[in-house]
This record gives structure tokens, sequence and C-alpha cells, in this order.
């Protein structure tokens, strides 16, 4: 059994600023004790936190300190290769809770390098509400993350409802492919949040301007992928090139999930995964095998070694 580094949960009040429109709140509130007063780490080198002060002060420095990628490498040869990604598909279905994975993630032009949580008949639209919880890593930055709520209401007698989301893009203050990191988010009725290495820097409560906490109520499954989109506003132009040398890897050491007990408001530990030995844990887990616009997902993309879970963004001569 090998030993994992394991980060201590510090509520430390730091919520992103922005307007009602972005559906985040501004610089906050202390959060309750109820997002981590019952998490507590299994070992932890930390002897205090830092001041609220202090440390969002830390954090504005993170914001600026930002790590854009340089444009896309043209390829004359685009059309010459198929072009795959890779999911890891929970088969648990979870209403309310935290969830963190320690996480090395990818960032190339045009990649999406994600955890999500997701209400699977979503994508059905029609009578069917949209639930989605996202952090994202795009192609545009390895130092800057995306955190956003996806939410739609069913369609109505002759009308279409759309997606409502509220990307809110935060910078980490390191290249988030170079080392591996703590990422989390919480969902309770009351509020969502969304952290990183411990420290929270996001959270949307009830009665927002877009009601997406209170809307968020179906259950969810625990997700991670990584693909490449269409859109080069979004993500940079994806051309593949980066991929000449070989895939690409999206790594996770550990997943670790909690349950919420929405009357005691407290967290218990309900299982972690170590990825230990050479094939996913078939009781948690399954891999995707549908398109993602830019890419193919591919179950062998998704492959158990060294005791971490990889996924792979590769390409294949045609």
């Amino acid at each position: 059994m090998k030993t994992k580094f394991i980060l201590p949960i510090i509520a430390l009040g730091l919520l992103a600023a922005c307007d009602d429109d972005s559906n985040s709140t501004g610089p906050a509130t202390e959060p309750t004790t109820e997002s981590s007063a019952s998490v507590e780490p299994e070992s932890s080198t930390n002897t205090e936190p830092a001041s609220s002060a202090e440390a969002l002060q830390e954090f504005r420095k993170k914001i600026e300190n930002t790590i854009p990628n340089n444009v896309a490498t043209e390829v004359e040869d685009y059309d010459n290769y198929k072009y795959y990604g890779a999911e890891l598909s929970g088969r648990d279905q979870f209403t309310y809770g935290r969830f963190e994975a320690r996480m090395k993630m990818v960032s190339i032009s045009g990649s999406v390098s994600s955890m999500f949580l997701y209400y699977d008949p979503s994508y059905l639209l029609k009578d069917e509400p949209w639930n989605e919880i996202d952090i994202e890593v795009l192609g545009t930055n390895p130092g800057a993350w995306q955190s956003n709520l996806i939410t739609r209401y069913p369609d109505e007698e002759g009308k279409k409802n759309p997606k409502i989301t509220s990307e809110y893009k935060t910078g980490f203050g390191f290249n988030s492919t170079e080392d591996f990191h703590l990422f989390a988010f919480v969902w309770t009725p009351e509020y969502i949040s969304w952290e990183i290495d411990s420290v929270e820097i996001r959270r949307d409560v009830i009665g927002m301007a877009k009601g997406q906490v209170e809307f968020m109520t179906k259950e969810q499954s625990l997700r991670f992928n990584l693909w490449a989109s269409k859109s080069a506003s979004w993500t940079g132009k994806f051309t593949g090139a980066e991929l000449a040398d070989g895939p690409i890897a999206q790594e996770i050491d550990y997943v670790r999930v909690y349950s919420y007990d929405t009357e005691t408001k407290t967290f218990t530990k309900a299982w972690q995964d170590d990825f230990e030995g050479d094939k996913l844990d078939a009781t948690h887990w399954y891999t995707g095998n549908w398109n993602m616009e830019k890419v193919d997902l591919a179950p062998e993309n998704v492959v158990i070694e060294d005791g971490k879970c990889k996924l792979l963004i590769s390409r294949v001569a045609k």
C-alpha cells in the first residue's frame, strides 16, 4: 500500500469576487464551519491556518500570476490523424457531498482537462433538466482554471429552454501541468463551493440571481475527462501538434468522496480510490466511449499504472 500525500482542509473564507451575472459571491463572509469541520485530514503538516486577510492577499497574487499558452502550432497534416480523449465516469449517484481529487492537469491548445458532477440524463434535453458542477483547466492557460455551474429548466410547451452557465476563471499561481494539486468542490442544499489545495476560492449560495444552487437537486455522478473543444475562442485552436511525440496525460493520484447529512450539516468519508493495481475498480467506475467535439473518447485511453489513473489525449494515423 503506497502512502498518499494528503493536504489539510482549511476553511479560509476566500470567495472570488464577481458580480451577480457570474453567479458567484464577492469577497465574502467567513464560511460556516459545516464546510470543513467534520472532514478531518488523516495527517496534517500545518499547525495553524493563515488568517483570512493574509490568505486573501496571497490569493490575489495568484490571480495575477497566470501562464498563458503560446498560439497553437499549425500543422498541415491535421486530417491525416484520428484524435482520442478519455473519460472516467462514476457509477455512484450523489445528492450533495464533498469531492476531492489530487491531480496533475493537461493544458495544450484546444484542450479541456476536468473534474465534474453531472446529472446523467441532462444530455437528453427536452423534459430533462440539466445539473452540472465543473472544474476545468483549459488549453489557453495552465496557470488558471474555470469553475462553472450549468443548469437548464425542462422545455415547456412551445419553448426550448437554454442552458444557464456561470463560468468564472481564477489564477492558480502555479502551472497545473507540472505537479499534483488537490482539487475539490462541495455541494450542499445551501451552497456550492470550490477549493484548490484546501483553500476555498468561490462559493455560490441560494438566493443568487440565477437561482442555480437551489435548482441543483438531481442525483449526479462524479466524472473526469480530457478532450478537445471546437471552440477556439474558449480553449485555443486544437491542431494536435503537441501530440506528435505521443499521448499527454491528466493524472489522478486519488479520489476521495464524502457524504453529507442535511440534518447535522456534516460530512462523512464514504470511500477513497488510490488506483492500486492495473485495473479500474468496477464498483465505482466505467469508461466513456462517445464523441466529445474534436476527439472520440476511447476506453483504452484510461490507464491505471504507477498508482495513478491516467487520462490520455492522443492521435493515431488514419
